[in-house]
């Protein structure tokens, strides 16, 4: 690329490198940013950045960094263009092979990926700070210059694309820079998927969404909210409006449900329901959550994922006086991102391991009072992995709690699987496809990300959208 530094390593002295110390990252301070919902991670000055980018030891290529991150991100290039003080060129780099690094750079689980390879944390070292350096670069390049998606000549092909989440909004950027119509459709009022009704502000600011948005509105996207595809517009539908091809990003919606006595009292709240009743706009919520939360002073959320934490905050900066993860297996098995678990912490909430919940108590209101527990032991791993529980028997015990959250996990709408002749499901409702392509049995249908997977983490999800607008673009034959 022009302008660029010469990518050459071989004079970097990685023994003077190691010794340069981190200066971490900026984080507000929990008794000041648990009284809002602004960002807790404060974005680092150009200053910060380059020091911190100066730490990379510019491992043999590709490096560890890249290789662990799903989208392939060449980071050891990026950090030697921000060290070199080429911010706009380093944020091009990222955006050769993400839609969204303005995004995975805030909310990627940077130490299971990119950082967790930083070969420094293998010699007792701070990674470098990969994820705020890839935020920090991309947010500069929108202040100084703007966002640009080049357009490719028009095709006169038609893509219609359901689910306007992280997989959605890849496929509609990489197939309008091909030239074709994209439209999106959405159940909710606006696009953005999890990413506006799902994580948090304090980590994820909307601003940063729609800013993304408003760069396709610009490149010719057109965006269709509160239409619910499948009962009554179906797929074939779409094909009979004059639709060439059709991207199934619809993501796994639903939340799993425990099937515990008393979940219904008021008070028990779907982490769903929990998150966007708090976090969005009045004039972004769907029409069914048009009211506030009722949050009271003593709140558990259920759950050791990364919805946990954000619900746990969330209910802190809701002015609960007790709030409490309760979580049935150990801290080494929580699926969730440690950087989020440890704000929590920080923040006031407390986390009970090797804890079952069984049943939900209402009081003499018929609200929920009480929530009775058990203690689980663990066992040996199973095929994943992953330890399994048991109950220990006698164990039970009563919490106080006046509101619950349930963040167990979520699961796909069956109703496309349902509605679309020749698509194929898994019993559990996700959707069969090709892993490099997104194709489906049905000619002209293509999906990925979380539908396809299960749960997994919005980079994957970007990566899905991408790979399926390469393989739409050459089923249209351009």
């Amino acid at each position: 690329m022009p302008g660029m530094p010469p990518r050459d390593f071989t004079a970097v002295d990685r023994k003077v490198r190691m010794q340069i110390e981190s200066r971490g990252l900026p984080v507000r301070p929990p008794e000041e940013r648990v009284r809002d919902f602004d960002e807790a991670i404060i974005r680092l000055d150009e200053d910060w950045a380059v020091h911190e980018a100066s730490r990379c030891l510019h491992c043999a290529d590709p490096a560890p960094c890249q290789k662990a991150c799903p989208a392939g991100n060449d980071i050891s290039y990026a950090m030697w263009l921000i060290e070199n003080g080429q911010f706009l060129e380093a944020a091009s780099l990222y955006r050769q092979t993400s839609s969204l690094p303005e995004v995975c750079g805030r909310i990627c689980p940077q130490e299971k990926l990119c950082e967790g390879a930083c070969v420094r944390g293998r010699k007792n070292s701070p990674p470098v700070p990969t994820g705020a350096l890839e935020a920090f670069c991309t947010h500069y390049e929108r202040r100084q210059k703007g966002v640009h998606i080049p357009v490719g000549k028009f095709t006169g092909k038609k893509v219609a694309i359901i689910g306007a989440g992280p997989a959605g909004i890849a496929c509609a950027e990489q197939l309008v820079r091909s030239g074709h119509w994209v439209t999106l459709f959405d159940a909710r009022p606006a696009p953005g998927g999890l990413l506006i009704y799902g994580i948090p502000n304090f980590k994820l600011p909307k601003k940063v969404v729609f800013d993304i948005w408003d760069d396709l509105l610009r490149a010719g996207v057109t965006f269709v909210g509160n239409t619910y595809i499948g009962p009554r517009i179906t797929v074939d539908k779409l094909f009979e409006g004059g639709y060439d091809a059709v991207f199934l990003g619809l993501g796994t919606t639903l939340d799993a449900s425990p099937d515990l006595p008393g979940e219904n009292l008021p008070g028990v709240y779907k982490a769903t329901d929990f998150l966007i009743r708090a976090n969005v706009d009045m004039d972004l919520l769907p029409h069914e959550m048009l009211a506030r939360l009722e949050v009271r002073e003593k709140v558990v959320v259920i759950g050791g994922g990364d919805t946990a934490s954000d619900c746990l905050r969330t209910a802190l900066r809701l002015n609960a006086r007790e709030v409490t993860c309760l979580y049935r297996r150990s801290e080494a098995e929580m699926p969730g991102g440690y950087k989020d678990r440890k704000m929590a912490v920080e923040e006031g909430a407390q986390i009970h391991f090797l804890t079952q919940p069984v049943r939900f108590i209402p009081g003499a209101d018929g609200r929920l009072a009480q929530v009775e527990c058990v203690r689980t032991e663990l066992g040996e791993p199973d095929e994943n992995g992953r330890r399994n529980f048991s109950i220990v028997e006698g164990s039970d015990f009563i919490i106080d709690a006046d509101t619950a959250v349930l963040a167990i996990g979520y699961k796909p709408d069956l109703i496309i699987g349902t509605t679309t002749p020749g698509i194929e499901t898994h019993a559990d409702g996700l959707l069969k496809a090709d892993q490099h392509t997104g194709a489906t049995k049905r000619k002209g249908v293509f999906t990925g990300g979380d539908v396809v997977t299960g749960p997994h983490l919005v980079v994957t999800a970007m990566v899905a959208g991408r790979k399926a607008a390469m393989a739409i673009d050459r089923y249209l034959g351009w």
